[in-house]
């Protein structure tokens, strides 16, 4: 099914909550991925009932993020409508451990997520049996991933997916030249890492240094929104050609979940959202948003009241309600 929603709706879906919701209790936790400590925050919904595990989402954020950012806001909006929502930071990321420090690894991530999904599916507050994967811009690409190799997670959705193949990287990265100039950049910094074992960091996100992996963007520059005590702003540029070569898509035919995608034309690379989504083979359904940016999706109340929402009916369409027994 294909749906469009205007901001101006969204906005006035908004403004028309008119009860106040409890906050969800955020409890810290430790689990394993690989033999590194990854920590976390579980959200359990402020009515919950240890003697009726909940259906359980892994909530994962853009890449280079770490999960007081977007992953927070989407966990608590899933507590909010009643989900047990697990975030995590990565290896190599945030609290979490891990020696190679601000290294987006595609491959490890993917691994993390099943790690968190093992440890969800051993917490009395969660029903093993249902368990959900909610995957944001990159870490989109990895959710897929994981959900076509891990029966586990029982039911995908996406909020504004970054999602890419060869063709794709190529598009957003000006094209075979582009391409093989950041693969050079990456090989350079591996070459060094492993000829001294020391990493050579860039910066993440800047206004002003144009050897910033993210230019001139807002959120991650904004003190306000994503530039946050909690994140670092700093990546390891050896992480490129892993990056570029990664393919996201090639998921879609192997998923065999329920799955849902939020995005919008006026979001980053919305041709790879639409690929993956053609490629599908499960059932699928699809929520595009009028004039929402990519940035705009990660705390804008409008967008994220309106992509939480669909959210939560796919999933209590596909998982169940809070109160029901698992199947």
């Amino acid at each position: 099914m294909f749906k469009t929603l205007t901001l101006a709706v969204a906005t006035t879906a908004a403004l028309a909550v008119t009860n106040a919701v409890a906050a969800p209790r955020v409890e810290h936790v430790t689990f394993s991925s690989h033999g590194e400590q990854l920590i976390g925050e579980l959200y359990l919904p402020e009515d919950m009932d240890a003697a009726k595990p909940r259906p359980a989402l892994v909530v994962t954020g853009a890449w280079m993020t770490v999960k007081e950012q977007m992953p927070a806001r989407y966990a608590r909006e899933m507590a909010d409508r009643g989900f047990v929502a697990l975030t995590f930071d990565f290896r190599g990321w945030g609290e979490s451990g891990g020696l190679r420090r601000q290294y987006e690894d595609p491959r490890a991530k993917i691994a993390d997520i099943e790690a968190a999904v093992a440890y969800l599916s051993r917490r009395p507050e969660a029903d093993q049996d249902r368990i959900g994967g909610l995957g944001i811009c990159a870490s989109s690409g990895y959710m897929v991933t994981a959900a076509a190799e891990n029966a586990a997670i029982k039911s995908v959705a996406l909020v504004a997916p970054w999602l890419q193949d060869a063709e794709v990287v190529e598009q957003a990265y000006g094209g075979r030249h582009g391409v093989a100039r950041l693969e050079a950049v990456g090989d350079a910094a591996e070459a060094e890492y492993r000829r001294t074992g020391k990493q050579a960091f860039l910066p993440a996100a800047s206004l002003t240094d144009e050897r910033a992996v993210m230019f001139k963007v807002p959120y991650y520059t904004e003190p306000d929104r994503g530039m946050i005590p909690a994140w670092r702003n700093e990546a390891d540029p050896a992480f490129w050609r892993g990056w570029l070569t990664f393919d996201a898509i090639q998921a879609a035919p192997r998923l065999h979940q329920p799955f849902l995608m939020v995005h919008s034309e006026a979001a980053a690379i919305p041709q790879g959202a639409h690929k993956f989504y053609t490629r599908l083979t499960s059932s699928k359904r699809e929520l595009w948003l009028d004039n929402v940016t990519q940035f705009d999706f990660y705390d804008r109340a409008a967008p994220v009241k309106a992509a939480s929402d669909t959210v939560a009916a796919h999933f209590r369409a596909t998982l169940g309600s809070a109160g029901e027994a698992g199947q």
